[in-house]
């Protein structure tokens, strides 16, 4: 929904500057983007998968680029350095785009065609499969390779076939995670229950809880996600139901006054890719000008910290199984009226009831605490903040008018530029958008901080410890 054009991607005209151009940003960034090929849409993209994609590629980048990147040594491929008659540019970004196509490939084959049509629109061959550690083809290629190999027994089930032997279902569950609540029945308020979302033409699904074995993934900066403590959220539980109440009367009234502002951060921050990938990567290149080996190794660094919050959140998200506000406002309010967002173009209506409310962005598919988002958001800004020696940045999004998914053609009513001036005022708006956005209690906000902090500064001192001599 945002407009781009003031950004650092390359125009749609003119050549690719494998001198002086950043590959990344300019290149893989945008074909990427074009496509939605993480499934952006009114639900977004779910965290864990989104986390688990560009870790894999963005780590990849800093592998392939590190041979010409001294005193860097790769994560998942350790290629020795080249001459430094060769630590050029142009080889870094030759390094990451044959690395890129390679990942692409493997971890998104549907858009195949789209990814070899990257690779020739900046002149090179997408059949070079080489793995000559002389060549940057062959440096992104081996990169790719390690990458592929090191993560595909790492607990995701990304191959589908953990527990199967045919049929092969990526991603698929084999912990044996069981909500208490049926999508119809709600048998203990306290806890989580699936949703049913309409599909669309009469078609309605009921949620799944995506990946509860991301909490049984790889981490890089730790051994059990259970060392970071998180208190349990005591306020959604029923027996307290004076707090109870409360929590659920906070997102009530988020709801009845959400400004375009709130609404259009809500959807922002919603489109995992976008959050993850171009706002942290596009913010720290206005904030610093980076050659594209000083760029990759920001982008690894982030990116670990993500997928090892993402750990984090899945263990406690499986331990607590925590109920989501819209089950507990249909449980306090049922057929009684309250105030709050009526829908798109509805605006604040007051006749609503408890059981027909809606948030404004579509309920995720696992249990409420702690906030995925948040504490993504904390870990990557704290990880780029110590990368980067400071809090302030140069952040902006473009947004027009209309271009709402949620409320198309209606909100914002007029064009709109969002700006932060710090990394903190970054994460603050990231988190309180769940907030708006319906689909989180503030404790699951509030309560992330630490823990977030503390995976963001392991992520720097782990990608740190890649750039001894």
């Amino acid at each position: 929904m945002a407009d781009y054009s003031d950004r650092h991607f390359r125009p749609d005209t003119g050549p690719f500057d494998f001198e002086r151009g950043n590959a990344a940003v300019e290149v893989i960034f945008p074909a990427l983007q074009a496509e939605s090929r993480l499934g952006v849409s009114e639900s977004g993209s779910d965290a864990s998968l989104v986390a688990d994609f560009t870790m894999a590629l963005e780590v990849t980048w800093f592998d392939a680029v590190a041979p010409y990147y001294y005193p860097a040594k790769g994560i998942y491929s350790d290629l020795g350095h080249r001459p430094k008659s060769e630590c050029n540019n142009r080889n870094k970004n030759v390094a990451v785009l044959y690395a890129s196509y390679r990942i692409l490939n493997d971890r998104l084959p549907h858009g195949r065609d789209d990814w070899r049509k990257m690779m020739e629109s900046v002149g090179l061959n997408p059949d070079d499969d080489s793995e000559d550690k002389e060549t940057p083809a062959g440096i992104g290629n081996l990169a790719a390779r390690g990458m592929i190999e090191a993560r595909a027994d790492d607990g995701m089930n990304r191959l589908g076939y953990e527990g199967r032997k045919y049929h092969p279902q990526p991603y698929r569950d084999y912990t044996g995670f069981q909500p208490v609540n049926t999508a119809f029945e709600l048998h203990d308020p306290s806890h989580w229950q699936p949703n049913v979302n309409p599909y669309g033409n009469g078609v309605f699904t009921v949620q799944h809880a995506v990946t509860p074995q991301m909490r049984l993934a790889t981490p890089f900066t730790f051994s059990d996600p259970s060392k970071f403590k998180l208190e349990p959220p005591v306020n959604s539980d029923v027996r307290n139901i004076e707090a109870y109440r409360k929590q659920a009367d906070e997102v009530l009234a988020a709801s009845a006054g959400l400004t375009d502002r709130q609404k259009v951060l809500a959807e922002l921050f919603n489109d995992k890719f976008f959050t993850l990938g171009v706002i942290a990567g596009t913010t720290a290149l206005r904030t610093k000008p980076m050659e594209i080996g000083e760029f990759v190794q920001y982008l690894a660094t982030v990116e670990v910290a993500i997928f090892d919050a993402a750990i984090v959140d899945w263990h406690y998200k499986a331990l607590y199984h925590s109920v989501r506000p819209f089950s507990a406002i249909r449980y306090l309010y049922g057929d009684k009226p309250v105030t709050a967002w009526g829908g798109p173009g509805k605006g604040t209506v007051h006749d609503i009831t408890g059981n027909e409310w809606q948030s404004y962005l579509t309920t995720p598919d696992h249990p409420e605490y702690p906030s995925v988002s948040t504490s993504l958001c904390g870990a990557y800004t704290q990880a780029a903040r110590l990368l980067l020696g400071g809090d302030e940045i140069n952040s902006e999004i473009h947004v027009k008018a209309g271009s709402s998914v949620v409320e198309p053609g209606i909100t914002p009513v007029e064009d709109m530029t969002l700006s932060w001036d710090t990394w903190t005022d970054l994460s603050a708006d990231c988190g309180m958008s769940r907030h708006w956005g319906g689909v989180h209690f503030r404790s699951a906000i509030s309560n992330v901080s630490e823990f977030a902090t503390q995976i963001g500064t392991r992520a720097y001192e782990f990608m740190q410890e890649h750039l001894e001599p």
